[in-house]
């Protein structure tokens, strides 16, 4: 078998551009099965940390606007924090405004949040502070921007002090900066930027204030981690119906469920990609298989002599079969690096976190390796069934 082997390798050197051109073909095959798991699987978990960063990863309290035009109250708000399953729960406003700086105009997102947003959104200080119970009891004008904010309008990341003027209810409001976060949506913003407003976060009572609202649209409740979900969301939806004694009139909306449609979705959608691209590896296969099969043409007379000097037929089977093995999985091997390469300095580009999914990669190479040895095998089989007389006489 080790003679074989060494036989088969070294065959595979007698025409090196024909084997180049093939295990370039199965490379580009492995390449774009690779590349797309990968894209999904850095995708997937992108998304959910953008979600989880924007406060949807637990539960969405709010009024059913089909049954009741009431909004949700101070006391809401704190008849669900003194729930036993409830960790935090904090208002959110959200109000789609514009925002002026430095005599500049620019399209934001107002979040009006609570002192303790930072437990359920990722609100991470990078300079000066976060709000402090004070603000939002105070209803003071002061305001966190995100870094893309700050850098778009100054060029640097540090600008706590400095003042912006946001539009609420009807005029703009000047608020002074006391805070700049790695925020939410941040990895959404470097790749759509022009499209996705900048984030700006004010104390919800001051943009009650500014804006003439009486109480706020939506809660975010995180429940705590031993607590089924579900339950803690009947839970919640009961109280609130009980205190303000209106039936059907709220709903808590498990976002986490949503997720995972949309996990499902971007699998099954990376998977047919996938499958497409697979096709290629097919047509490689079929490659492998004419150039096995101009190789056995080539080497009749060679199959000939191996076989009148003792050569069986598993012999000359096994020295085709690895040679359809190596030309599959050399490409297979390049194409996975390749791959791989291209997916790791797509992330770096956009600063996402790179992410591999081995299963479709081991898949992907097994499947490459297992097509080429099948079609192979026909050409393997018609060299190792030549009578030796016949190949001997072939010119």
């Amino acid at each position: 078998m080790r003679d074989t082997v060494k036989c088969a390798l070294r065959n595979l050197g007698r025409q090196k551009s024909r084997t180049a051109l093939t295990i370039t073909s199965i490379a580009i095959g492995v390449t774009s099965v690779v590349l797309i798991s990968t894209i999904g699987a850095v995708g997937k978990n992108a998304v959910n940390q953008e979600f989880n960063s924007l406060g949807i990863g637990s539960l969405a309290v709010s009024v059913d606007k089909q049954r009741t035009d009431m909004k949700l109250q101070e006391g809401d708000l704190k008849a669900i924090e003194q729930l036993e399953d409830v960790e935090s729960a904090v208002p959110i406003m959200m109000e789609y405004s514009s925002l002026s700086m430095r005599g500049l105009v620019a399209n934001v997102a107002i979040w009006g949040v609570d002192a303790g947003a930072n437990q359920i959104m990722q609100l991470e200080p990078l300079y000066g502070n976060l709000f402090r119970r004070g603000d939002i009891v105070e209803q003071k004008a002061v305001c966190l921007v995100d870094t893309n904010t700050a850098v778009g309008f100054y060029g640097r990341e540090n600008i706590v002090g400095k003042k912006l003027k946001l539009s609420i209810g009807g005029g703009y409001e000047e608020f002074e900066i006391i805070g700049v976060v790695n925020s939410g949506g941040n990895a959404m913003q470097s790749l759509i930027g022009e499209y996705l407003p900048m984030f700006v976060y004010v104390p919800y009572t001051t943009m009650q204030t500014y804006a003439g609202l009486d109480g706020f649209e939506q809660i975010a409740v995180k429940v705590r981690d031993e607590i089924d979900t579900e339950v803690a969301a009947e839970k919640i939806v009961r109280g609130l119906e009980i205190r303000n004694e209106h039936l059907g009139a709220f709903k808590a909306e498990n976002i986490a469920k949503q997720k995972e449609k949309l996990d499902h979705m971007m699998e099954l959608i990376a998977g047919i990609l996938s499958a497409i691209a697979g096709i290629s590896m097919v047509v490689a296969g079929l490659g492998i298989m004419t150039l096995m099969l101009v190789n056995v043409n080539e080497r009749t007379r060679e199959i000939g002599i191996k076989k009148s000097i003792g050569a069986s037929r598993s012999v000359i089977l096994w020295e085709f079969l690895i040679e359809a093995a190596a030309i599959s999985l050399l490409g297979s091997l390049i194409g996975t690096a390749a791959g791989v390469a291209l997916a790791a300095a797509g992330c770096w580009m956009f600063k996402i976190e790179f992410l591999l999914n081995y299963k479709m990669i081991l898949f992907s190479v097994l499947f490459a390796v297992i097509s080429g040895v099948i079609f192979g095998a026909y050409p393997s089989w018609i060299a190792a069934k030549l009578k030796p007389v016949d190949a001997l006489r072939y010119e």
